[in-house]
């Protein structure tokens, strides 16, 4: 296995300290449009550094070409997935990312009706990468992703009936010395938590609602405790429905009143548009702006305390029958992902999910083709894979 990992940023350079570990794969470039920061993050001679241009898709298929490559980590912002996923495809390589290519809202009904969804554009590319025998392994994070792999063990192992999947993601942690520092990329998280956020139920479809709808407190375990979170537009909605039988899936997030209050005023002055302005002799998007004056996440995690926790919760009808609801989780503590690997614990928990992945197509427990999402495989070889790193996943009845 030779792999390419395009972004060199915090998720990436965690993915280069996991797979150090690993003796799975032959080669490994990583690369950047910085090739210093590429550079930085090599740590053994498995590992080379390359400069990219990931907005080109030729470029991708060039540099996959140049180290036959044959499997593509995108870990760069997903308003680069499409070239990089038709990059790759060119090269003839495999190809994971963590987050879908984007959407676009209802140009009438932004907040009941959806326009192009999350992954669309992917999607429907899928019968060309099956006819070409190419696995494209779409979200394959840790949301999206393990918590996909929670929703199919549930439906395999807990559960005769799935009523509902709800994805939710919170945590304690703190930041030291700023007023506001966001423990992930700020340009992602204004794409997810502004867009409206689409719902999926059995009767109705994929359907959208307001920004920060459906407010609900929900406790999570390891002592991070009770965090209100709120629906915002995620990949899993979109793609848990096309291989757990349920009845409705959602996706909440713990972000607080502050850091909602943040991203209202940050729409309120247009400073979330990613079309670009003229400023003097320059064009500029404003989010770049607002990216570039916060610090960034990979630098944070001397500063930060506390834990993250992403995780599913399933309710529904056990294998006898009986109402069940259970919540399958995953905690990291910042000081022990900064201990042992040198990463704060959001990106950490971000880049392990696909090296697993890597790890398990390597060996042949996993196997596809065409555009898949991490349901579409079997989840028991990955949670005992992802055990065996280090990093366990807990389960918590409600």
């Amino acid at each position: 296995m030779h792999l390419l990992i395009v972004g060199a940023g915090g998720v990436g350079s965690a993915a280069v300290r996991i797979l150090g570990r690993r003796s799975f794969f032959e080669t490994c470039v990583v690369a950047d449009y910085s090739l210093p920061r590429a550079q930085a993050a090599v740590i053994d001679d498995r590992f080379t550094a390359a400069q990219i241009d990931a907005s080109s898709a030729a470029a991708v298929e060039e540099l996959c070409r140049a180290h036959r490559i044959t499997h593509v980590l995108n870990a760069v912002d997903p308003r680069f997935v499409m070239p990089i996923f038709e990059g790759a495809f060119a090269a003839g390589a495999h190809y994971l990312d963590m987050a879908m290519s984007l959407s676009s809202p209802h140009p009438t009904a932004p907040y009941a009706e959806t326009g192009m969804k999350l992954g669309d554009e992917q999607f429907a590319a899928a019968a060309t990468w099956e006819a070409a025998d190419r696995l494209a392994l779409v979200g394959i994070g840790v949301e999206p992703g393990l918590s996909d792999v929670f929703a199919r063990y549930a439906a395999d192992e807990l559960f005769s009936e799935v009523h509902e999947v709800g994805v939710r993601d919170g945590a304690n942690l703190v930041v030291d010395g700023y007023d506001f520092a966001p423990s992930f990329s700020i340009w992602t998280t204004i794409e997810e938590c502004l867009n409206p956020p689409v719902v999926w139920e059995r009767d109705r479809g994929w359907f959208t609602t307001a920004p920060f709808s459906e407010p609900e407190v929900f406790d999570f375990p390891e002592g991070i405790g009770p965090v209100e979170c709120v629906n915002v537009e995620h990949e899993e909605v979109l793609l848990i429905p096309r291989w757990v039988d349920c009845r409705r899936v959602t996706f909440k997030y713990g972000l607080g009143d502050e850091f909602i209050d943040v991203l209202k005023t940050l729409h309120k002055l247009g400073l979330d548009s990613t079309r670009k302005v003229r400023v003097g002799g320059v064009e500029v998007a404003p989010r770049d702006v607002v990216a570039a004056c916060l610090p960034d996440p990979a630098g944070l995690g001397d500063r930060m305390r506390g834990k993250t926790c992403a995780g599913t919760l399933v309710t529904g009808l056990d294998k006898s029958g009986a109402p069940r609801s259970t919540y399958l989780y995953h905690v990291v503590d910042n000081a022990w992902s900064m201990a042992e690997y040198g990463s704060q614990a959001v990106v950490w928990q971000t880049a392990i999910n696909p090296v697993v992945a890597l790890e398990l197509l390597a060996s042949g427990a996993w196997e596809g083709r065409g555009v898949l999402g991490p349901e579409a495989l079997p989840p028991k070889p990955f949670l005992e894979l992802l055990t065996e790193y280090g990093s366990p996943w807990g389960m918590q009845e409600k």
